[in-house]
């Protein structure tokens, strides 16, 4: 298997963390800064796990294109593939394209917004990307979509036309690839954050499993949680104002 796994490209497609412009859904509850650099802590968590996956070679396809230097440095040792394309269907064909193209045998493309998945998904991605009995990879997602799609060759029809963002991205690919002939292997469903109530998920996931990993989204969850503490000054109660008052917790206001 070592031959196969090193004949295969995972790459993570990822939008430079910039402000405004990543993760926009989570805007409530967070501020723009505090949603791209929750951006940039998934991307970095990605690029952490994928470096883990045994045998496969990483890259990153990124977008802008002048966004190289970023990325050169979040994914040191990663090939860098900038995207191209429209919508994401065009981008992810062109990506799977450019990959095989490398003289890579299969192709698995992976997102940055699942930062709780466990690394033996991907390994085991690898795997089935290979396998003589399957076509097709999917990594579903609980809203209807998916997390990572793997092919060993480029089927337009399974992303052209597709209605993007909605809970019917799954089934239609299903269904595109059953009209193909094409033999499906599907990993363990898992969850996007996109939304506040997927922050709030995953937050209190993070509480109840501790460990290391991912260790740049706990770093901003656990720094954004004590920031969010009011901070209740002890009250002095020999100080009083010029006025007679005083201080405003003493006046139980």
């Amino acid at each position: 298997m070592a031959g196969a796994e090193r004949a295969v490209g995972l790459a993570v497609m990822a939008k430079a963390p910039r402000v405004g412009a990543v993760k926009t859904r989570l805007c409530p509850p967070l501020r723009a800064p505090e949603a791209a650099e929750l951006a940039r802590c998934f991307l970095l968590d990605t690029v952490e796990r994928v470096r883990m996956v045994a045998g496969a070679r990483p890259i990153v396809a990124y977008t802008p294109v002048e966004a190289q230097a970023q990325f050169e440095e979040a994914a040191p040792g990663f090939a860098l593939i900038p995207q191209r394309g429209g919508d994401l269907g065009e981008r992810q064909l062109h990506l799977i394209e450019e990959i095989l193209g490398l003289g890579l045998q299969a192709a698995l493309v992976i997102g940055t917004d699942s930062p709780t998945l466990p690394r033996e998904c991907l390994d085991e991605a690898v795997s089935l990307v290979m396998a003589p009995d399957v076509d097709v990879v999917l990594g579903p997602t609980e809203d209807g979509g998916y997390y990572l799609i793997g092919l060993r060759a480029p089927y337009a029809a399974l992303f052209e036309d597709m209605p993007w963002s909605t809970p019917a991205v799954l089934g239609r690919t299903l269904e595109r690839a059953q009209r193909l002939g094409l033999r499906v292997a599907c990993l363990p469903t898992w969850f996007d954050v996109d939304t506040g109530a997927d922050l709030e998920r995953l937050r209190v996931e993070l509480e109840a499993t501790p460990g290391a990993s991912p260790r740049h989204t706990r770093e901003f969850l656990g720094r954004r949680i004590i920031c969010a503490v009011p901070v209740v000054k002890p009250v002095n109660h020999e100080h009083h104002t010029p006025d007679g008052g005083g201080t405003a917790a003493s006046r139980g206001r």
